[in-house]
């Protein structure tokens, strides 16, 4: 059952890659992979969890409700402590993007969007490539690359009229998502994992990850530069009946804009002074922003309020990118609850090891290159729970030493070398359909390019200083 569930992953994973060959959506693909590896998994629980790793208050519980023998209470902790723990993450993490995604899409609807799009004039792919790029860096480490790809998304709707021109640049925008939140102690999840763990501190991160990160997304912007050159077709604006009978003010939309912004930049502001999931404060920014809109459109007709609201806007919602997203991390929480992650991340430690310079560089490379394929989150917590804090200071182990720093870079930049490796990759790929072998062949090289670079200029950089 161990290796079965691996086999199923794989399948599933091929299903996704190939979604436009066998022409079954995505969205499918990854629920069946999701169910099945966890169905798999509670079926064969006897055979892989260790009984003694059970905690003691867990088998007493159920052994008080005359559940006594090995096999019931293994069912049972996989069932009702491992899954409905994931699940909580799971839920925090999609609860997340239908905020972040209806915040867009309201602000979107009131085209405040147009407070930026207004200001970008340029057509040339390169130059415009090159502002999509550098805004995307600096708003996944404001905001995070989640909620940065979605806004970015939107906004490329608007200036990119063709296609597979606006599939270039929504590349683009994964890899300088991916790169901006890995110098932030609130740009991605896994350096945000670190932070609070206190493996990292936020200053030493931003100063020692911020100069690799500009060249992970710079060196491929380079490469763009000489081989993606011509000019961009502007899409053009329609509007609704609705929209000329009872249009937006400027005023409102410059009011539903900054709302919509602030709501989202408080979000990293509320989880770093209560420690509560980010999710909680996009639902309070989506509150907020709903009581916005409810008083500024109260005195129009009630079809317009309609278009306008939030719950107008909800029928616009990706549901399907969602249920891919919920699919995805299922499977990916099974393998990490079975033991597979963990098990790949010993073998990592046991065959090349830790203890050198060369060691750390290697083990960390991989770990990026393996986030790529599944989440970034586990593997990461499984090595946080791998090695302890060393409390000497310029050591490899120790608080911003050098394994911690290495990792964080690159579990958040190696996964855009696959579509699906990344919380921002998914949600482009959802949002756009992007092929997921359509970015293998335009997108993946230019980003492990990016990858590589910034890792050796990491290496680099420790080398002076060090």
């Amino acid at each position: 059952m161990y290796i079965l569930m691996v086999v199923i992953f794989v399948l599933g994973y091929a299903a996704i890659a190939l979604e436009h060959n066998i022409k079954i959506d995505k969205a499918a693909s990854a629920l069946i992979t999701g169910v099945s590896c966890w169905t798999i998994f509670v079926l064969g629980a006897q055979g892989i969890v260790d009984f003694d790793s059970i905690p003691q208050y867990f088998v007493d519980l159920f052994s008080a409700k005359g559940h006594s023998d090995k096999a019931s209470i293994i069912t049972h902790y996989v069932t009702e402590h491992q899954m409905l723990e994931h699940l909580g993450e799971i839920a925090s993490i999609l609860f997340f993007l239908l905020g972040a995604m209806t915040i867009v899409e309201l602000v979107d609807a009131h085209e405040g969007f147009a407070v930026i799009t207004d200001r970008i004039k340029a057509t040339d792919k390169v130059k415009l490539m090159w502002i999509v790029g550098v805004l995307t860096f600096f708003f996944s480490a404001a905001l995070d690359n989640l909620t940065t790809s979605i806004v970015m998304i939107s906004l490329l709707r608007k200036l990119i009229a063709d296609k597979n021109d606006r599939w270039m640049f929504a590349g683009l925008v994964i890899i300088a998502a991916n790169a901006g939140g890995a110098w932030s102690p609130i740009g991605d999840v896994t350096t945000t994992m670190l932070w609070i763990g206190s493996q990292i501190t936020a200053a030493g991160i931003v100063v020692n990850l911020i100069i690799p990160s500009i060249v992970c997304l710079v060196v491929p912007l380079v490469v763009l530069t000489f081989t993606n050159k011509g000019q961009v077709k502007r899409p053009i604006k329609s509007e609704s009946v609705e929209h000329y009978m009872n249009p937006t003010t400027p005023k409102e939309r410059n009011i539903i804009f900054v709302a919509g912004v602030s709501g989202l930049l408080f979000v990293p502001v509320f989880k770093t002074y209560t420690h509560l999931p980010p999710f909680m404060g996009m639902m309070f920014s989506l509150g907020v922003l709903w009581v916005i809109t409810e008083v500024l459109h109260r005195s129009k007709n009630q079809e317009t309020k309609s278009h306008l609201g939030v719950i107008g806007v909800l029928k616009n919602i990706d549901t399907a990118s969602v249920l891919f997203f919920l699919g995805i991390l299922l499977a990916v929480a099974s393998l990490q609850s079975a033991g597979q992650l963990s098990t790949m991340a010993n073998f990592l430690d046991n065959s090349i090891g830790t203890d050198t310079e060369t060691g750390v560089y290697t083990v960390s490379i991989i770990i990026g290159l393996l986030s790529s394929i599944v989440d970034n989150v586990p593997l990461v917590a499984a090595s946080m729970g791998m090695y302890d804090i060393v409390p000497t200071a310029g050591h490899f182990f120790s608080q911003d030493g050098l394994f911690w720093e290495f990792l964080a870079y690159c579990a958040g930049t190696g996964g855009s070398a696959l579509i699906i490796g990344s919380a921002a990759g998914v949600a482009v790929m959802g949002l756009e359909g992007i092929p997921f072998g359509w970015y293998l062949k335009k997108i993946s090289i230019l980003a492990l390019i990016g990858y590589f670079a910034g890792a050796f200029t990491y290496i680099l950089q420790y080398s002076l200083l060090h």
